[in-house]
């Protein structure tokens, strides 16, 4: 490497915007020197660092140089090998420590760095992780479901929800102590033992379209639940597959294609349109038959169209047949929000007249929560949008639920109602404080059987046996 060295003079006048003179005779001052660095020996390395400036300071280390031991840093004095007279010396520390000494420290510190000491868990209070094992020839259907809490991410979070969902199953008025202005009828222990909590399920019509809508017949016909919330279709996907089925497809199928062929997507499952088509042959003579009874009886809401095409359907494999017959109330504010608002619009074309009242509805549905007192109320919500707030929003009548189970995956970073997280219904007295609700970010599909299977199902099969 060839370097240039010019003195200050030099540079001072190179950086001037003025002409350099043409000539070092001419200035009187010193011609820009060439050095050459002298030919490094074969052992020697090369100096790599560059060129230093006049008047800065000298490099603190050189390429050249080895670089300094753990000890160096420590403050240990170093002695050459060549010089330990035999290794009996080692290199020694300004402390007198020697060097492995000095190493030995030094590994100490970072290892309590690392290894920070742990503070004890409390076994009653953190569960040690561990799975179903399937060496256990008995384990079952029981055990795999009693494994989900101790297995981690979000088969604890549905442990955590069968747990909720007992709880509202367990409880009874005759658990609280009576409060002093009840009256002699509420002291009576039968009554108090009778007194449950009032369930509120929840959920959107997609479920319905899947086989989740057998799991919710379950529930009604064996009058599981109080109160349901759904969309508009969830009320007619219920009553179209009464009359036609729907098919499994694939989610990659081409909706242009399936277009050309009347088949409607809904995630994977098909719907041909001529289920459409039996749909409306089937309610439009009920609409008709509604009109005229508008006329001497009060006007129609929601709920009580739902539970008429309930009654009307008379099939056992429909969830809302089974509200009919248990006096389920089924809400649906946005009762025109689907295939229903279609068939009522063109029923309107043709025969103006009929009149659904939303208001009388809401009325209900908030006076389900505000009246339950003695009761305790739980919503179970699958799914999110309208079902999910509408159940919510009624329990804010009465400080909130006393306990809330959510099964969806949608996301709270975009401030949606649907991927609300529990604690944020509880800001809003939505769900009490007191309160230990469970959101399992999973698919309900999934989800939700294995939980009615540990709880719902399982009391079932236990009173079956019993009587």
């Amino acid at each position: 490497a060839v370097k240039l060295y010019r003195p200050a003079g030099i540079r001072r006048r190179l950086s001037s915007p003025s002409t350099a003179p043409s000539s070092p005779q001419n200035t009187g001052r010193t011609p820009l020197q060439v050095r050459r660095p002298p030919t490094p020996s074969p052992t020697s390395r090369p100096d790599l660092s560059p060129p230093r400036r006049a008047g800065s300071p000298p490099p603190l280390t050189s390429f050249a140089s080895p670089l300094p031991s753990a000890a160096m840093l420590l403050g240990a004095k170093v002695v050459p090998r060549d010089k330990q007279g035999g290794g009996e010396e080692e290199e020694m520390g300004c402390d007198g420590m020697r060097a492995s000494e000095v190493v030995s420290k030094e590994m100490e510190g970072v290892r309590a760095i690392v290894l920070k000491p742990s503070e004890s868990l409390d076994e009653s209070r953190f569960t040690k992780i561990a799975g179903a094992d399937f060496n256990d020839a008995g384990l079952g259907l029981d055990g795999l479901l009693g494994s989900l809490a101790s297995t981690g991410f979000q088969a604890s979070n549905l442990g955590d929800a069968i747990d909720v969902v007992n709880q509202m199953l367990d409880w009874s008025l005759s658990h609280e102590k009576p409060s002093e202005d009840c009256d002699e009828a509420e002291l009576d222990p039968k009554y108090r033992e009778s007194v449950r909590c009032k369930i509120f399920l929840g959920f959107t019509s997609n479920l319905v379209s899947s086989g989740i809508r057998d799991v919710i017949r379950f529930l009604a016909q064996h009058h599981m639940v109080d109160v349901i919330v759904t969309t508009a279709g969830g009320i007619e996907e219920d009553l179209i597959k009464c009359l036609a089925p729907t098919y499994r497809g694939e989610f990659s199928l081409p909706g242009a294609l399936l277009r050309s062929k009347g088949l409607n997507r809904i995630g994977n499952l098909l719907v041909p349109n001529d289920n459409y088509c039996k749909f409306e042959n089937w309610i439009m003579p009920l609409f008709d038959q509604m009109l005229q009874e508008q006329s001497t009886e009060n006007v129609w809401t929601p709920s009580k169209v739902i539970a008429r095409l309930g009654k009307e359907i008379n099939d056992e494999s429909s969830y809302l047949y089974w509200a009919y017959k248990n006096n389920i109330p089924v809400y649906c504010p946005a009762l025109t929000d689907g295939s229903l608002g279609d068939m009522l619009f063109c029923h309107a074309v043709r025969n103006p007249g009929l009149i659904i009242d939303i208001v009388q509805d809401i009325r209900l549905i908030n006076g389900e929560a505000i009246h339950a007192s003695p009761r305790k109320t739980g919503a179970i919500i699958l799914g999110g949008g309208l079902p999910k707030h509408h159940i919510c929003n009624a329990n804010m009548f009465r400080n909130g639920a006393d306990y809330a189970v959510y099964i969806n995956t949608a996301q709270e970073f975009d401030g949606s109602d649907s991927g609300a997280h529990p604690d944020e219904a509880v800001s809003w007295g939505k769900i009490k404080g007191s309160a230990k609700p469970v959101k399992v970010h999973c698919d309900a599909t999934i989800a939700f059987p294995l939980l009615v299977a540990a709880t719902f199902a399982r009391r079932s099969r236990s009173a079956n046996s019993t009587n």
